[in-house]
């Protein structure tokens, strides 16, 4: 219908003439309220942000030399943060000496990742990276 007419409408009816899809051809408009439309449309906004989850990755450092209660408690908290939906990014650092046994090391990367196997699943294997060396694991589903 004619812009003027679908003005006179919504004039009749107090309410206001909106464009709901601009660039549809033709362009789709509404008699509504102005206000409560507005309102409604920041209310779904809301809704569909709560409704957002954010992955986060969460660290954990160890040593080469970490002993086994000490790897325990943290793979337990390796553990709470995959329940809660994060990823986790496991960084095994290397100082001084220790540089030289790199690779007699990775074992505790993988004792590590072997022992969240219920619950994580490597996402990224070990990969060294200067100092370090890390790995990734994510919720198993």
């Amino acid at each position: 219908m004619p812009i003027k007419e679908a003005l006179e409408k919504a004039m009749e009816a107090e309410l206001d003439l909106v464009k709901i899809a601009p660039n549809a051809k033709p362009p789709v408009c509404k008699i509504v309220d102005y206000g409560k439309y507005k309102y409604e449309q920041a209310r779904r906004e809301k809704d569909a942000r709560k409704k957002q989850r954010i992955i986060e990755v969460k660290e954990i450092r160890l040593s080469p030399n970490i002993d086994t209660n000490d790897l325990n408690t943290k793979a337990n908290a390796a553990r709470k943060f995959l329940s809660k939906g994060d990823r986790v990014k496991v960084t095994l650092r290397f100082r001084g000496r220790e540089m030289a046994h790199m690779s007699a090391s990775k074992h505790i990367l993988d004792d590590f990742a072997e022992s969240l196997a219920d619950v994580a699943v490597v996402e990224k294997p070990a990969k060294v990276e200067g100092r370090t060396m890390t790995i990734q694991l994510a919720e198993k589903k």
